[in-house]
């Protein structure tokens, strides 16, 4: 069996929320929020891998374990690899699960279904998606959109990512949710590969990996978490997660 561990890449930098990390949602950093959900899913342990001392200090008040990697990383895997490095130089975990520090709603379940295709040793990378139900969401370049044919039961093997409309014709749409679960030897080659012409076009790094010949497939999952990028997406964040709210997902 897999033995797998969790990381939380989590940077201060964000342009559109400077020092989002440790947004507050009701007395607890937005880091915090993630890091529990990521505890919840008891797949392994979790480890935010940060830029700033002052991310580190929240997750270690709060229980956790954090790793202060170097301040540049072009993407959230490079930090994760950087942070797996000094976290697990023997080797002993063969499932890297990259989870976004910005999904404070993120259902544990969903990290379960992130490493179902794993099982399937053709598969180097696993992700997840949802059906979109909102029409506005179809024609929206900031809802990527994974493109794949059926590999079993609410999964697919993944063909294209893009930020367009994807496919055409009659049929659903599938919103991507960049959650990643790696082989080690997949997040190991992925970071040492340059960045590709399509990932350009796109600015999307998955493109990359299925550039090069690697295999993503992705399970579909219920429910898309809220990403917070933006003052507003903050504000909803608190409102899912108020206390007595029922919710905890999008």
């Amino acid at each position: 069996m897999s033995r797998i561990a969790i990381l939380i890449p989590a940077r201060m930098t964000a342009t559109r929320l400077p020092g989002k990390p440790l947004a507050d949602i009701h007395g607890v950093p937005m880091i915090v929020h993630v890091w529990r959900r990521a505890m919840e899913a008891e797949l392994g342990p979790v480890l935010v891998a940060a830029d700033d001392a002052r991310i580190v200090t929240a997750i270690q008040a709060a229980g956790g374990a954090a790793f202060l990697s170097q301040r540049e990383h072009a993407s959230g895997s490079d930090r994760i690899a950087e942070a797996l490095g000094a976290f697990d130089a023997q080797g002993n975990y063969d499932v890297m699960i990259n989870v976004q520090g910005d999904l404070p709603t993120l259902d544990p379940l969903a990290l379960r279904s992130a490493v179902v295709p794993l099982a399937d040793s053709h598969v180097d990378i696993a992700t997840l998606c949802a059906q979109i139900t909102r029409p506005e969401e179809r024609d929206d370049p900031n809802v990527v959109k994974v493109v794949g044919s059926a590999a079993g039961e609410r999964r697919f093997r993944a063909l294209y990512f893009t930020r367009a409309i994807a496919p055409w014709g009659e049929g659903p749409l599938y919103h991507h949710i960049g959650l990643y679960a790696y082989r080690r030897a997949a997040l190991q080659r992925f970071v040492a590969l340059p960045p590709s012409p399509l990932e350009k076009r796109e600015k999307l790094e998955q493109l990359r990996a299925l550039e090069a010949g690697m295999r993503i497939d992705a399970m579909v999952v219920d429910g898309v978490p809220l990403g917070v990028d933006t003052p507003h997406d903050l504000e909803r964040a608190r409102a899912l997660l108020a206390p007595h709210s029922g919710k905890t997902k999008q």
